[in-house]
């Protein structure tokens, strides 16, 4: 160590009678640092080497990579200074090395850290003329930047201390780095134009170009940067110019001139490289997670907005301007796709269209007919009248239509869904509950669901605001069969367990439904955007007054969700289910399984299909599936019109005790046509058999009253109130 140190107090040494010998007026200022130098001491401030100068730099932008380790979005997370990712030195133009070391330190790869010349030339112009002229090497001017301790505190220059503290730093630097790591660091690590930090930041802010790209004149003005960052362009211009003279470099300052004012004039534009995923990058990335890799697909990805885009250029003029795309893997919920918007195009670019709560429109349907399957209130084969209904409720009458305004009779619960019909879906709402049905949602993901009575019968119709993160993966616990499981767009992500939210076989019963090319001929014709050429589920939904259009469904493999509408709210205009997000649907799935096959999945344990005869003329005799135990051979025409029917009470009948009649004296009479082997049920509970007139107490509460026969299905049912003091001793409709 004694050695070391006293060779380089030689040099030291060496070096300022060498500067003495050249600059006569230096003598007071180099005996000064003779007797520094008498006192030399090695620095004992924490030694920071190379590797710990690269760890310790950060980007001011965080990455976000797809599952193949693409970059897809580029995000700034810190706010206090650009910059971008460290650059090696082989990869910075070679004009900007020439002119940063000529502007800068002229002997850089002749001193060891400190340039005695220039600093004792510096000190006696200080002296003598009182100019405040630096001589600070670029190891001195590194050395600073590594240590905080080392800058000049607000306006203040260095004091003499400091100086001296960053001279010894300097020669440690030249001790263990080498010459080409200490430009390399400098070069990332000093401030170039007002926020740009590092060669990077301020080659593509200000020249939209990579460093290894720079020209003799645009290498020109970033070098005199270096000493006045915010300078104005004239003063940029000018020593640009004389640094041009000095290193003869063929460059005119015209040319200079042109270019000061055309890149140094306003703010300045550093353009992303990649930017697929902002909504994903904002929820992922952060100063503490600068890097991180997502199940993203960037191919898909891109796909999938360009084709938004597309799409909603089609709408425009149809007042479409906003629209997403979610796309799920169906085995294990890794997101392939999260366009959010239409980006530019939006008319909310930053607003997240696959978070954002929307009505859902007819896209609730498969979860409330697979509820009445698994609680055995309804088969696929089960008859639903589609005929005007009218409900009493307490804020006045609730009068379902059908979106064509047309109704047609007798419908089976497969066509009444896979042809969207509104009243079956209304009349099935009131044989399940609201309650319970609000509860199957919660059950499925969707969050922030309200109690039934909060939205009523609307609630079979899509009057509960979802998200499209939510109806995708809803849609895919049907393509599971009932089994749910959160979807993920982390990679790093721990796996959390699944649970079974449906009845297996009700579950793939509705999928089977949503796939039936013929029974939604009923509504949407045997050519549709729906059809596909491989085994695929769907459901579209239109929410009131058009506001929302939506189309989800899944193959074997994905789940595919589309919404098209606007983020302020307006109505679209003339967009049907099957023109505004369907056509992108279809065209995304046939894009997924070009070359990847999508058969119709094996049936499971407990179901069974069973030839079924209708009478009704909206359905043609077929094999259906069933639950196993709730198979039905034929429905007849004669079984038909002689089945049973409540005529009393109404449905939607409001009932008020009497407060002064004894309450032993008071009854209700439920009375029924037709009939056959049936029985009544109150609230799921069966109350007696096939009579005509049952004599019921009335107490307080709300009440399902239907008639069901031999196999539990319904036959007709109606919902009624009781209101009044005493307490109810009838069980609340059931939820499961």
């Amino acid at each position: 160590m004694k050695n070391r140190f006293g060779n380089q107090l030689l040099d030291d040494r060496r070096e300022i009678i060498s500067a003495l010998m050249r600059c006569p007026l230096c003598i007071a200022c180099c005996l000064l640092a003779f007797c520094i130098l008498r006192l030399y001491v090695p620095a004992s401030a924490e030694f920071v080497s190379y590797e710990d100068a690269r760890n310790r730099y950060h980007s001011s932008d965080a990455i976000l990579l797809d599952r193949h380790g693409e970059i897809i979005h580029e995000l700034r997370v810190d706010a206090h200074g650009r910059r971008l990712d460290w650059t090696g030195l082989k990869d910075i133009s070679p004009a900007l090395i020439a002119a940063v070391l000529h502007s800068e330190d002229r002997r850089f790869y002749a001193h060891r850290g400190v340039d005695w010349t220039a600093l004792a030339s510096s000190a006696v112009q200080n002296l003598l003329n009182g100019q405040q002229r630096g001589a600070s090497t670029i190891s001195m001017q590194l050395a600073a930047m590594l240590d905080t301790e080392l800058k000049p505190k607000g306006a203040k220059r260095r004091s003499v201390e400091q100086k001296w503290v960053q001279i010894r730093a300097a020669r440690n630097l030249e001790e263990t780095w080498t010459k080409e790591q200490i430009l390399e660091s400098y070069l990332n690590l000093v401030s170039f134009r007002g926020e740009l930090q590092g060669i990077a930041a301020v080659s593509r802010g200000v020249f939209d170009k990579e460093p290894d790209g720079l020209s003799n004149a645009e290498a020109l003005l970033l070098a005199v940067l270096i000493r006045a960052p915010n300078a104005p362009d004239e003063t940029v211009t000018s020593r640009a110019c004389a640094l041009a003279e000095a290193m003869k470099v063929p460059t005119a300052c015209a040319s200079l001139k042109e270019l000061s004012a055309s890149r140094l004039n306003g703010s300045y534009m550093l353009r992303q490289r990649a930017a697929l995923a902002p909504h994903v990058a904002r929820q992922l990335l952060s100063t503490k997670t600068l890097r991180t890799t997502t199940t993203l697909d960037a191919k898909l990805q891109r796909t999938a907005s360009e084709m938004l885009s597309h799409q909603l250029r089609q709408l425009r003029h149809q007042n479409v301007h906003d629209g997403a795309v979610l796309i799920a893997d169906n085995q294990n919920g890794e997101i392939l796709a999260y366009v959010a918007s239409a980006g530019a195009d939006a008319s909310a670019r930053h607003v997240d269209g696959i978070r954002a709560k929307r009505q859902a429109g007819s896209t609730l349907k498969p979860f409330l007919y697979e509820l009445a399957l698994e609680q055995h209130l309804l088969t696929a084969a089960s008859l639903l009248d589609d005929s005007p209904l009218t409900i009493t409720t307490e804020t006045g009458l609730y009068v379902p239509r059908n979106y064509d305004n047309d109704f047609k009779g007798p419908v089976s619960v497969r066509t009444s869904l896979s042809s969207s019909l509104n009243i079956p879906a209304v009349r099935t709402l009131m044989l399940v509950g609201p309650d319970a049905f609000a509860e199957r949602l919660r059950r499925l993901g969707f969050e922030d669901i309200n109690d039934g009575d909060y939205y009523g019968f609307s609630m079979a119709l899509g009057a509960v605001d979802v998200s499209l993160y939510e109806l995708v993966n809803a849609f895919r616990t049907l393509a599971n069969n009932g089994t749910w499981s959160p979807l993920r767009i982390s990679a790093s992500a721990k796996t959390k367990p699944s649970r079974v939210v449906m009845n297996t076989g009700a579950a793939f019963i509705i999928a089977d439904i949503l796939s039936d090319r013929a029974a939604r001929s009923l509504t949407f014709g045997f050519e549709n955007p729906l059809a596909t050429r491989f085994w695929t589920g769907v459901k579209t939904g239109t929410s009131k007054d058009m506001r929302d259009n939506w189309c989800i469904g899944f193959s074997r493999r994905y789940t595919v969700g589309v919404w098209v509408g606007n983020f302020n709210g307006e109505p679209m205009w003339n967009v049907s289910g099957i023109t505004g997000a369907a056509p992108l649907w279809i065209e995304l799935m046939n894009m997924l399984h070009r070359n990847t096959p999508s058969h119709q999945p094996k049936v499971p344990e407990g179901v069974i299909a069973h030839d079924v005869v209708f009478a009704s003329r909206n359905d043609s005799s077929r094999q259906e599936l069933f639950l196993s135990g709730t198979e039905t051979s034929a429905v007849s025409s004669a079984e038909e019109s002689g089945r049973p029917r409540i005529i009393y009470p109404p449905d939607g009948t409001i009932i008020a005790l009497d407060p002064d009649i004894p309450s032993d004296n008071q009854a209700l009479f439920f009375r029924s046509s037709g009939s056959g082997d049936f029985h009544w049920h109150l609230n799921n509970l069966q109350i007696a058999g096939a009579e005509q007139r049952v004599l019921w107490k009335p107490e307080e509460g709300k009440y399902l009253l239907a008639v069901k026969n031999k196999n539990n299905s319904v036959l007709d049912a109606v919902t009624f109130e009781v209101r009044g003091s005493r307490q109810s001793r009838l069980p609340a409709q059931r939820r499961d």
